[in-house]
């Protein structure tokens, strides 16, 4: 009974957003070294802009409907750090993000792939990190800064403010990666057996 239920829950909508989601980070770099110019830099805007925006409204309706399931609290960080981490790297690859600017990258980058292993650990040792108002907020502004970033050469006129815009929101993504990074650590060093 048990696992039928959970069956159900894996093709649930939740669920079937972050699969989307996923299956997004491919399509986004076809875009970028498939195509050329504004129609590449516009298709992969469109793709990584509709799974932002299912990183939020798979949750809302996970818990709305009652939804929630392991499967999807196991995927749904997944999901967001391969958006995450493909869009810095595609951007880097262009010079769209390049100079010191792609220390706050490295920074985004490192944190994610920190907090992942730290996660791990303390999934081991059955200790709950709660997801903090001010990582959603921190994810939200990454999202905005890639999406800025990405369209910004599409908007001829503007893309100069758009490409100070979207390196500016990196830069407060870095800031607030590390600060939230902080409490996956300070979380994991109590419970080190050193």
């Amino acid at each position: 009974m048990e696992r039928a239920a959970s069956r159900g829950l894996a093709l649930s909508l939740p669920n079937v957003l972050t699969y989307l989601r996923i299956a997004a980070v491919p399509a986004f770099v076809a875009c970028l070294t498939l195509l050329d110019g504004q129609l590449a830099r516009g298709m992969a805007f469109a793709f990584f802009a509709g799974a932002s925006l299912t990183d939020w409204l798979d949750g809302y309706l996970a818990r709305a409907w009652s939804q929630q399931s392991a499967l999807g609290r196991m995927l749904d960080p997944i999901a967001d750090k391969l958006l995450v981490g493909t869009a810095l790297l595609m951007l880097v690859h262009d010079n769209t993000i390049d100079g010191v600017s792609i220390w706050a990258a490295v920074i985004v980058l490192c944190r994610e792939i920190l907090v992942s292993g730290l996660r791990e650990y303390l999934a081991e040792l059955n200790v709950k990190v709660r997801v903090t108002v001010l990582a959603k907020w921190k994810t939200a502004v990454q999202m905005i800064a890639l999406a800025v970033l990405l369209i910004g050469p599409t908007l001829v006129p503007y893309h100069v403010e758009m490409h100070r815009l979207g390196i500016g929101f990196l830069w407060v993504a870095a800031l607030l990666t590390l600060w939230t990074g902080y409490d996956y650590l300070k979380a994991a060093f109590q419970h080190v057996d050193w």
